[in-house]
């Protein structure tokens, strides 16, 4: 099965206030192994930076005037994630810009089948921390590289949580005939499900594999 691991960076929080974004990455996965497949652009959101998100990602309002348009990748990105899972942590807030830079467009929302590492971290682990960076600690996946919020850093860690939280069986969390599945805000679907939380034993034996010779490696080198 093929997978979109997928992260945003905005001028700020909430598209309500008219944020908007500014970069968008995207890395293939094909049954839990990355691929050498990605996504990945800087985008003009045609209004300044908030301070508050120039702290989390540095890009700053003069770099980012000389980016594309996201009316100039919409398609190429709607290609790239086309009839694949999205694997992405606090889906809502992510979805929420997405759709509005596709309404921006006219285009359609993302209707794609999403799972949030988020409500899947938290329904395994309840009442522990569920950040991207406590998710890495908790799984000693290392997380240097995260100086400033990057998407496709933030892409490859989390295609790392993502292989270690469906890995990481919770006996007392039994998700056989389940399908776990709430509307967010702006009306996508976001689920966690069976099918992930349990793999096939072909799945399995493939991530074995990649866990003995590839999940050390840095995927971008």
């Amino acid at each position: 099965m093929k997978e979109i691991v997928l992260d945003t960076e905005t001028t700020g929080i909430s598209v309500k206030e008219g944020h908007r974004i500014v970069e968008i990455g995207c890395i293939e996965l094909d049954n839990l192994i990355p691929t050498k497949n990605k996504f990945h652009c800087y985008l003009n959101p045609e209004r300044k930076v908030s301070e508050q998100a120039f702290q989390v990602h540095g890009y700053n309002d003069e770099f980012l005037s000389k980016q594309k348009k996201f009316q100039d990748i919409c398609q190429e990105f709607l290609d790239f994630i086309k009839g694949k899972r999205l694997i992405i942590h606090n889906a809502e807030f992510d979805l929420s810009h997405l759709n509005n830079e596709l309404k921006l467009c006219g285009k359609d929302q993302i209707n794609n089948e999403i799972l949030d590492t988020l409500i899947l971290a938290r329904n395994k682990f309840p009442g522990s921390q569920a950040s991207l960076d406590a998710l890495c600690k908790k799984f000693s996946i290392d997380n240097s590289r995260r100086v400033t919020h990057t998407a496709l850093i933030d892409c490859d860690l989390l295609s790392r949580v993502y292989i270690n939280l469906i890995d990481q069986k919770e006996p007392t969390l039994n998700f056989k005939n389940q399908e776990t599945e709430f509307k967010s805000e702006n009306n996508s679907k976001i689920s966690y499900f069976k099918k992930v939380v349990q793999p096939t034993a072909d799945e399995i034996e493939e991530h074995k594999k990649y866990l003995k010779v590839n999940l050390k490696k840095n995927n971008f080198n």
